[in-house]
């Protein structure tokens, strides 16, 4: 008797239920939005700086960005995921944004872009 082998593929994630060129630019317009906000003590922007470790949208359009800071006793500690969740929240097709800041893995130099080295002369 011969027994036929069934073979398993990994179950590849479900596909987003907002249309691919919309969510290309969804993701254009946050990293955008992102680069609208600076840290009043540095002169380049979050992103660049790389401060933002993850953003993530949903399909009901709703973004959840993980960011950190420079330091964890950042005088606008308090403030910048709100000037964060505001940015994000004026991008066309966004219906809510929420930043939360987290502090692992510890934000250091090299996670800057050479953008924000060059602006910083950081070489």
């Amino acid at each position: 008797m011969t027994e036929a082998l069934l073979e398993t593929k990994p179950h590849a994630p479900d596909p987003s239920a907002i249309p691919p060129d919309e969510l290309a630019r969804m993701t254009d317009d946050i990293v955008a939005a992102l680069k609208t906000v600076y840290d009043p003590e540095i002169p380049v922007d979050i992103y660049e700086l790389g401060l933002v470790y993850k953003v993530d949208i949903d399909d009901d359009r709703n973004v959840a960005i993980e960011m950190t800071l420079t330091a964890p006793g950042c005088p606008v500690a308090g403030d910048m995921p709100g000037w964060v969740e505001n940015a994000v929240s004026t991008v066309a097709g966004v219906k809510s944004a929420k930043a939360t800041v987290v502090f692992d893995p510890p934000w250091d130099h090299s996670r800057m872009s050479d953008e924000a080295r060059v602006a910083l002369n950081m070489w």
